[in-house]
């Protein structure tokens, strides 16, 4: 099973950024590629989507709460996943995941469709 580890989360005011990464051990499960993907849980609240990036780099999905505002992409050759955060709000306080899943249009990938979550790293945004 694929193995997902986040860093890069911190506390940050309002306006400022962060980059959030995350080191994948495999990226097919022997005979399809993953989708990878962040999501976020905020207290109180279901963890939701909030960008997903297709095998080779070139699809991506993002919440409408985070369009324009944050970027994900990877790096195929250092294993790495990123979301760069910019123009932080606090109502993106939250604990972020990683997640690999397979969906045929990994645009599409859901919560319900991951395989594998990371353990999370917590990101806190001030006013």
């Amino acid at each position: 099973q694929v193995q997902l580890v986040e860093s890069g989360g911190g506390s940050v005011q309002a306006g400022g950024s962060l980059r959030l990464s995350c080191t994948v051990s495999e990226y097919t499960d022997g005979r399809y590629s993953y989708c990878l993907g962040w999501f976020r849980q905020a207290p109180g609240k279901e963890r939701e989507g909030v960008a997903t990036i297709s095998v080779g780099g070139r699809n991506t999905y993002y919440a409408d709460s985070v369009q324009g505002r944050f970027t994900i992409s990877r790096d195929n050759a250092k294993n790495t996943l990123y979301l760069q955060m910019n123009s932080l709000k606090p109502e993106d306080t939250a604990m972020y995941y990683c997640a690999a899943g397979l969906h045929w249009d990994c645009t599409q990938l859901r919560t319900d469709d991951v395989n594998s979550w990371g353990h999370g790293t917590q990101v806190t945004v001030s006013s």
